[in-house]
């Protein structure tokens, strides 16, 4: 399926920037080049999350589980342009899942494992999704069986297909499927590979995103639109063929999936996972995986560099750039890395929709420059890193619509180029407010202009409602309307409240009814329990009050509630 207008994928293509080969002609690639090189490992405490054993396979292993799923899917119906839900950790089988699907041009829809049957059943009937794939358990949670009792109610879903010791009822247990797949099924699924026709302008993925809506957003994503974010990413960390990538960032939206599996089908390495975030599986990890690249929240490498007795035993001869993004970066800390052990630390900002750009040192060489602020991109600006010519920025005033031309202005960051999406799934009413007349992409992201020239963008807020709790994004009207469905609740407002690892907690604001009242403890299980929310989006802090303060119209003056918890320890 391709939604990118034709006008722009000529242009794209005219410029150079996107071309013709898709994500499995790069994965063919590699398995003819070197099909007994390393190319998967599952992170080694997978048994503790998934069950089962820690795999590491072989391109040419990797290449037969793929035509094994790709079989399986076929039998079962599935084919171009279905969509079919994955919700699995950082393990081998994600990634399988990924290029079975994207071979025979089913759109991949990936969901985050947090996410329970609010969350999913709004994906499979957003996306008319006919299958899921998961595991019989994720950690505690049992997803199998979730997964399958969403058949009832979502009237698309056909199948469920369920890796593990477990196979509910009503699931398809899949490794036997894989296991038994026939010359027939193989021949089968290769003709259905080749009639599919699949172009590197067909749709790869629809991720999910939250901003100022209360449902999630989904974002489709083609094979061009993908590549030039991973040709951006291994550009701006310099790293080379064969790189041993280290991803402990969920391979669900940009952050994972453009470096950890876009960068892994253009270098041809190895992807080493991780998953759920440890610092002491990620050290081990970095020691015993001779990698040559990962990715850490700021907090976190603050934190090593605080503590050098962690990094004992890492090969720095190898690993010299690691990225980091999400929240501000220290000036001490990128300093500290690249005078003690010669590591670049690449600063992100991204979006799904791709809004997304790096400050890379070949760019800027100063520490306290790469730690805050970004190249501004656009005419009469020269940049090294190779996605600096393909997006396009400008400031606007969000009152005015005028573009902002002088330092220390804040102004909502547009972006146009090469690497931005084509409009959410399925939301033409989101779309025309997403895109302003020029064809700009509003990102709801507030910067300034710095430097001598201009030359620099510094991140100053956002014009969006959300919150970034540990880099996912998350709506403070969906959680405000959860909160609203409480018996007890009159009213309510959820801001971000500043937290030094996760970047913002989340903190409600309740009015409670005449007589009525409730625990943080007690909404949260209102939240996980009643409503099916996902586990990351339960409130953290909690302040009841009598009333929520209001401008003369109306409108809750939020700025007033983050102001009160910015500098506060949270309460219950």
């Amino acid at each position: 399926m391709i939604v990118i207008p034709e006008h722009r994928i000529r242009e794209m293509k005219a410029r150079g920037w996107w071309g013709d080969v898709t994500l499995d002609d790069l994965f063919l690639k590699h398995v003819k080049a070197h099909p007994d090189a390393e190319a998967l490992v599952d992170p080694f405490n997978a048994p503790d999350i998934v069950g089962g054993t820690a795999e590491r396979l072989t391109w040419r292993q990797t290449a037969d589980a793929v035509d094994r799923l790709c079989a399986v899917l076929t039998a079962h119906g599935i084919g171009k342009d279905d969509v079919v839900v994955v919700q699995l950790p950082n393990i081998a089988e994600l990634t399988i899942s990924y290029l079975a699907c994207l071979r025979l041009g089913v759109i991949v829809s990936p969901a985050p494992v947090q996410y329970r049957e609010h969350e999913l059943s709004y994906i499979i009937d957003r996306t008319d999704a006919v299958a899921a794939i998961t595991n019989d358990r994720i950690g505690k949670q049992m997803h199998g069986e979730m997964i399958v009792g969403l058949k009832a109610t979502c009237p698309t879903l056909r199948h469920v297909f369920v890796l593990g010791a477990t196979c509910p009822d009503g699931g398809l247990d899949l490794e036997p499927l894989m296991d038994g797949v026939t010359p027939a099924l193989h021949k089968a699924a290769q003709k259905a590979a080749k009639d599919a026709r699949i172009t590197a302008d067909d749709i790869v993925t629809i991720c999910w995103t939250s901003g100022t809506e209360a449902q999630p957003k989904g974002v489709p994503r083609s094979h061009n639109e993908w590549l030039i974010m991973g040709h951006g990413v291994i550009d701006a960390a310099d790293l080379e063929p064969g790189a041993r990538l280290l991803n402990p960032f969920p391979m669900v939206n940009m952050g994972g999936i453009s470096t950890a599996f876009i960068g892994w089908l253009l270098l041809g390495g190895a992807l080493i996972q991780h998953h759920p975030f440890d610092l002491q599986v990620l050290l081990r990890q970095m020691r015993d995986e001779k990698i040559d690249y990962t990715v850490a929240p700021p907090a976190v490498l603050n934190l090593l560099l605080q503590n050098e007795a962690m990094l004992e035993g890492i090969d720095f001869r190898r690993l010299k750039s690691i990225g980091s993004g999400s929240a501000p970066l220290s000036e001490w800390m990128v300093r500290g890395f690249h005078e003690k052990y010669g590591v670049q630390i690449v600063n992100y900002f991204g979006s799904n929709e791709g809004a997304s750009f790096p400050s890379a040192l070949k760019d800027l060489p100063e520490a306290a420059d790469r730690a805050s602020l970004f190249p501004r991109l656009g005419e009469g600006f020269k940049w090294a890193c190779v996605l600096h010519d393909r997006i396009f920025t400008r400031l606007v005033d969000p009152e005015t619509d005028e573009e902002i031309t002088t330092a220390g202005q804040p102004g909502e960051l547009r972006v146009k180029g090469a690497t931005i999406f084509s409009g959410y799934w399925r939301a033409p009413e989101i779309n025309e407010r997403a895109f302003d007349a020029d064809g700009w992409f509003r990102t709801g992201d507030l910067f300034e202009l710095a430097g001598d020239r201009l030359q620099y963008l510094k991140f100053v807020g956002r014009l969006k409602d959300i919150i970034i709790r540990g880099g996912m994004n998350i709506s403070s009207e969906e959680i405000e309307n959860h909160l609203m469905a409480h018996p007890a609740v009159a009213e309510a407002a959820v801001v971000g409240a500043p937290d030094p690892n996760l970047g913002e907690r989340l903190s409600a604001f309740v009015v409670f009814r005449p007589g009525q009242s409730a625990s943080m403890a007690e909404i949260n299980a209102f939240l996980t329990g009643d409503r099916h929310v996902a586990v990351y989006k339960q409130i953290e802090r909690l302040d009841v009050i009598e009333a929520l303060p209001r401008n003369p119209v109306g409108k809750i003056l939020k700025r007033e509630l983050r102001q009160s918890v910015a500098n506060e320890t949270p309460s219950a």
